[in-house]
């Protein structure tokens, strides 16, 4: 199954994508008026029930947000891939390497990614995003991939001087409306391995980025079990899983993106998450 979260007039909702149109799940349960609510109360089993429904409204009727609209936590995982960390200069920590985003600095597929006004350098990070579906903590890797109700593209759109301000991530990865994630979730029972999904980040049209997701240096079960160690995840929790080598600032020269742009985050068995790019002003 495929779950997004979408606005439509004055109203922000949450559905089944079935082809290109949505069956709209949170008129059915008005008790939950997130996609996260819905998940938090068995909405996996529940979505099942309407598969044969038929939709309310078309995809483009109507404007896709992020995936999660209200998440508890993002956990975004820094320097997780070999050739990212090679770029960089940097070396293989023992521990995966984590900060957090905000839930104001997402925009949905389709809406723009703002450039700040306060920086030219602007890059991409396409990255996994990992939907948790259950209340967990110290979960075992064994029994991670249980735990998740889905997986999303993510643009982790980085203000990279600002990043540099100080040894801390956070000023740099969580301007307002910097981040993209969608354009929707396909379902854990539809990709029982995600180190076999693949992902290629565009800018322009031109493959900016490449990797197999196998080539994570801590896998999707380890980063569940090491993050559930610290604080419960819980349903509707988003992990931002890493970004493969061949960002904008390690290039020569840097590539950054620009007003007029269009970025592309594509990840097989799960979709394409395209957006603008609109400097702000």
């Amino acid at each position: 199954m495929k779950l997004c979260s979408f606005r439509t007039g004055d109203r922000t909702s949450y559905g089944l994508v079935s082809g290109d149109a949505i069956v709209d799940l949170g008129a059915r349960y008005k008790d939950a008026v997130t996609l996260r609510q819905f998940l938090a109360s068995d909405g996996l089993e529940k979505a099942k029930t309407h598969l044969e429904e038929a939709p309310d409204c078309a995809m483009d009727a109507v404007t896709l947000a992020p995936v999660i609209t209200d998440p508890d936590k993002i956990v975004c995982v820094g320097l997780n891939y070999h050739d990212h960390i090679k770029e960089t200069g940097r070396t293989v920590t023992e521990n995966p390497v984590l900060f957090s985003r905000y839930a104001g600095s997402q925009v949905g597929h389709g809406e723009p990614m703002i450039k700040p006004l306060e920086s030219d350098k602007f890059d991409y990070e396409g990255e996994l995003a990992v939907i948790m579906g259950k209340t967990g903590r110290r979960i075992s890797e064994a029994e991670a991939l249980s735990y998740v109700a889905g997986y999303a593209c993510y643009n982790e759109g980085s203000v990279r001087d600002w990043q540099r301000h100080t040894h801390q991530f956070l000023p740099g990865k969580t301007f307002a409306g910097t981040g993209a994630f969608g354009p929707w979730m396909v379902t854990a029972d539809e990709i029982p391995d995600p180190s076999a999904l693949t992902l290629t980040t565009r800018l322009n049209g031109e493959v900016v980025q490449h990797s197999a997701c196998d080539l994570m240096i801590a896998s999707v079960p380890r980063l569940i079990s090491y993050i559930s160690t610290i604080l419960p995840l819980l349903p509707g929790d988003v992990i931002v899983s890493g970004t493969p080598g061949g960002v904008g600032a390690k290039r020569n020269p840097p590539l950054w993106m620009r007003d007029g742009d269009s970025v592309e985050v594509e990840i097989s068995s799960i979709g394409c998450l395209v957006n603008p790019v609109v400097a702000e002003g």
